[in-house]
């Protein structure tokens, strides 16, 4: 699914299961020592699908930890963005030479809890929300922007080093093509980002690619 959504540039791993022979490294395992049954499996398989996308690019294994916030700490000279949820794991790495950077993300294809959609959400979003509702009913629009702002997050954070909370992004979809456009609403080194949208098994799957090397 990823690979549909991201440039060639872009080197994408993905699965549903949990595969039983995914290892991580000493210094990962120790981050999940006392962690659930589920949060191993997802925490190890994200990363099993990370160092599939990194051999592509010819990057030998190693750890990937998380850094500022959480965000995973990528191999010199690689950008890159990993997510999971129920039934599914995936991640996509880039040359900084290539992208600038990357932000991907997965949800399961339902709606959001009660209470969610105001907290993440403006009201000239949720009207937009309710447009498209009227004309295509069979998705699930409110998890879409919530899925499309978490992209916008994992392109962000790295670059700025810099919080950015739900309310930083505006987001519009174009349904026909299956795109979405986030105008930033904070200074920052970018005012707008692209990115594409895809529903498919159960799955929402947002993705932006920032074009151009990191500078």
């Amino acid at each position: 699914m990823l690979e549909r959504l991201l440039p060639p540039d872009v080197r994408t791993a993905s699965t549903t299961t949990d595969p039983p022979d995914a290892e991580i490294f000493p210094a990962e395992a120790a981050l999940i020592t006392n962690a659930v049954e589920k949060r191993r499996n997802e925490f190890t398989t994200v990363r099993h699908c990370a160092r599939l996308a990194l051999a592509e690019l010819g990057v030998p294994p190693a750890p990937i930890l998380p850094g500022v916030r959480g965000a995973p700490v990528w191999p010199a000279g690689i950008v890159g963005s990993m997510t999971h949820c129920v039934g599914y794991r995936g991640a996509a790495v880039a040359r900084a030479g290539a992208v600038r950077g990357v932000g991907i993300d997965a949800e399961v294809d339902g709606p959001l809890p009660e209470g969610v959609l105001d907290l993440v959400s403006s009201e000239r979003e949720r009207e937009h929300l309710g447009q498209l509702a009227r004309q295509w009913p069979a998705v699930q629009w409110e998890r879409l922007l919530f899925s499309a702002k978490e992209s916008v997050y994992k392109v962000w954070s790295p670059l700025t080093g810099e919080w950015l909370g739900f309310e930083g992004a505006a987001v519009t979809f174009d349904p026909e093509a299956e795109t979405f456009t986030a105008r930033l609403l904070v200074d920052g080194p970018f005012e707008t980002l692209a990115g594409r949208f895809l529903v498919a098994d159960g799955i929402v799957l947002t993705a932006i690619t920032l074009g151009g090397p990191v500078r």
